[in-house]
């Protein structure tokens, strides 16, 4: 019997599918010595309720799920019917797989205990970013955070474990549904980026090692507001149209964010006369972005310090977000240090 060593064939006829998502974090499990598999199946687990929430995006026309559902969450803003879905839809997929102990949503007034005092981690999430532009097929997201509990595992849940600053992250990401389904995510060892292949049912390693232009030509905002914005803002945004940049504002975060992590640009998102505080929540949007900016070489501030470094003092915590390529961030703080851009 002969025995051959197995060599790749690199013909034409079967191009190569890449790495999937699962394959990829089996690979990095190395870098967590903390970590005995939980983490991983974290990650698992969120991209299963990912792929569960794209089919939902995918048919709302036919399925009648889109549009408003008819109440309010605790932001005071309308729920839309697929907001509603993809809560349940994570809620379920973060509950049944046993490694989260706490779960804090957008859609929820409060903390989620899962009354699983072993869990090692706590998930904070936007199930459902820009939800309200599914009607007119415009792109919107999911974001989520994860941290390890402070507690002792077996120990009940406490404010300690929820209220942790964003350099606590051990992990953080977003998946964008568009024209096609990204996950994107970080664990603190760079940002990769995966693509949802639908006939295979599986996410495949599409952007590895993501790093943010240092600069760029695009700046996103909601130009719509300028008349509630202070005078630091607005003189950013002048001297953006001065220089020719590009005004590209789809009015989802997720979208606005990849797009500009890709290509180098800025987004911003000031506080304002109807909200003094900025509106994004600190906990579950601005945190995880800024951790993958921050691991894409790009920068997040709130105009005064970085988003990484505030100590959450609320659960549905809001705050101003300057976002982006770190050039242009340090320009913006730069024009408008002087004219209290919080205010």
């Amino acid at each position: 019997m002969k025995i051959l060593p197995y060599e790749p064939d690199n013909t034409s006829l079967a191009y190569s599918v890449g790495t999937t998502l699962d394959r990829f974090i089996k690979l990095k499990q190395s870098e967590f010595p903390f970590a005995s598999g939980e983490l991983s199946q974290l990650l698992r687990d969120i991209a299963l309720a990912a792929k569960i929430v794209n089919r939902e995006t995918n048919r709302a026309g036919l399925a009648n799920i889109g549009g408003a559902f008819g109440q309010t969450n605790v932001q005071g803003e309308e729920q839309q019917k697929l907001d509603v879905i993809a809560n349940i839809r994570f809620m379920r997929a973060l509950s049944k797989g046993g490694e989260v102990c706490a779960i804090v949503s957008e859609e929820e007034d409060s903390v989620i205990d899962l009354q699983n005092n072993s869990g090692k981690y706590v998930v904070a999430i936007d199930p459902l970013d820009g939800s309200s532009n599914i009607d007119v097929n415009i792109s919107i997201g999911t974001i989520f955070s994860i941290y390890r509990r402070k507690t002792p595992q077996g120990s009940p849940i406490t404010e300690e474990d929820v209220m942790q600053p964003g350099r606590d992250q051990v992990a953080a990401g977003y998946v964008l549904y568009g024209s096609s389904t990204m996950l994107v995510y970080t664990t603190g060892h760079g940002v990769n980026g995966f693509t949802y292949e639908t006939s295979l049912g599986e996410f495949f390693l599409s952007h590895p090692s993501i790093k943010a232009p240092d600069n760029g030509k695009i700046y996103s905002i909601n130009e719509g507001l300028q008349n509630q914005w202070n005078e630091g803002i607005k003189d950013y945004i002048d001297e953006c149209k001065r220089r020719d940049y590009a005004a590209r504002y789809i009015g989802s975060l997720v979208a606005d964010f990849h797009r500009n992590l890709l290509k180098g640009g800025i987004y911003l998102y000031p506080a304002t006369h109807k909200n003094p505080e900025g509106k994004l929540r600190l906990l579950y949007e601005a945190n995880a972005l800024a951790f993958i900016a921050d691991q894409a070489g790009a920068l997040a501030t709130n105009g005064k310090e970085s988003i990484l470094d505030l100590q959450p003092t609320a659960l549905h915590q809001r705050t101003p977000l300057f976002i982006g390529s770190s050039k242009m961030v340090r320009e913006f703080e730069q024009i408008a240090k002087d004219k209290k851009v919080l205010v």
